[in-house]
């Protein structure tokens, strides 16, 4: 069996340069850049999450990508760890993102909250509450 060693999230927006510097602005991504295509728009752009990769995406039809905008509905989102949740949660709250929950202890064992950018996509950031909570 082939060995997994790495996996990317690609996540699809209609404006990439204001998701990249919406993500490394109030998340505090590490910013990767935004690549243009040779008529100069904006075609993809990656941002850093620690040791993740996340790349960022245009709508396309031909590879039947629509943004989370354009669909009005979310089915999926992303957990990202920070060793602070409360000082992260300051941070994006100060920056005005559209706050869905405010930091909490989980049944699971992580303190989160829930954020959503502007384009609609869902985040959760925690900090695990044990060891064991660790994935």
């Amino acid at each position: 069996m082939p060995r997994i060693t790495r996996i990317i999230p690609l996540l699809v927006y209609e404006d990439i340069p204001a998701a990249h510097d919406f993500l490394v602005k109030a998340f505090g991504f590490t910013p990767g850049g935004v690549y243009n295509s040779k008529e100069g728009q904006p075609v993809h752009a990656e941002v850093y999450a620690g040791d993740l990769t996340i790349w960022i995406h245009r709508v396309t039809v031909e590879h039947d990508l629509a943004s989370q905008q354009s669909t009005g509905s979310a089915s999926s989102g992303l957990v990202v760890h920070v060793d602070d949740v409360d000082a992260h949660y300051e941070r994006v709250r100060a920056y005005g993102a559209h706050i869905e929950s405010e930091p909490q202890d989980t049944d699971y064992g992580q303190r989160e909250y829930g954020v959503r950018d502007p384009e609609g996509h869902r985040w959760w950031f925690a900090t695990p509450l044990t060891q064991s909570a660790r994935v």
